[in-house]
């Protein structure tokens, strides 16, 4: 099976070009959906957290309050480290079974973390997607209501561009429209069902 890591910065258009990539019938996967699936009531993973953190990290209703553990996160390195060495095995393994499962001509695992998590080696190709800096500013502030301070902060906190796009096999540049974008998946589809045909 051939599978394409999709990755990018914060508001690169990584959604859309997924989206764009299912709607011509590929089987897309995405990590952002799993790592939700895995802290759902029930799940190992949750309790593993609650073990490590404590119990005040649920809501209510028993769910992961993940406005309370990204703020508990902030800035905490150590914390953060010991979140992710209980989520991201559990999100591999899932994402491992899922692609199993899945089937396809080829696959598009989605990995926004895929370049600063050293992923690479669980993807046959890396596709970024790439935006002018000062366009992902303006998508932040539009779509989150970020401020232009905090859009950069965002920016910051990232593995840079250029470390990026130098993981990268493939680079769709998102600079123009819909259609332009359209257009580039549909030439990279084309090349990914050739090579998975060569898999």
């Amino acid at each position: 099976m051939l599978r394409i890591g999709l990755t990018g910065g914060v508001a690169s258009g990584k959604t859309t070009v997924a989206k764009l990539f299912a709607d011509a019938g590929v089987v897309v996967l995405d990590t952002d959906v799993i790592a939700r699936e895995v802290v759902e009531p029930g799940e190992p993973a949750l309790a593993a957290l609650v073990e490590a953190l404590g119990d005040e990290i649920l809501g209510t209703d028993g769910r992961l309050d993940r406005a309370l553990l990204r703020r508990r996160l902030f800035g905490d390195e150590a914390l953060r480290r010991t979140v992710e060495s209980i989520l991201h095995p559990a999100i591999l393994a899932e994402l491992g079974r899922q692609s199993a499962d899945a089937g396809g001509s080829y696959q598009l695992l989605v990995i926004p973390l895929l370049v600063e998590s050293d992923l690479a080696g669980i993807v046959d190709r890396v596709l970024v997607v790439d935006c002018p800096v000062e366009r992902q500013i303006e998508r932040l502030m539009q779509r989150d209501g970020e401020t232009r301070e905090g859009a950069e902060a965002m920016l910051a906190a990232q593995v840079s561009r250029k470390i990026r796009l130098a993981a990268a096999d493939d680079v769709i540049v998102n600079d123009g429209t819909i259609a332009d974008l359209a257009a580039r998946v549909a030439g990279l589809d084309c090349k990914y069902r050739d090579l998975a045909g060569k898999h």
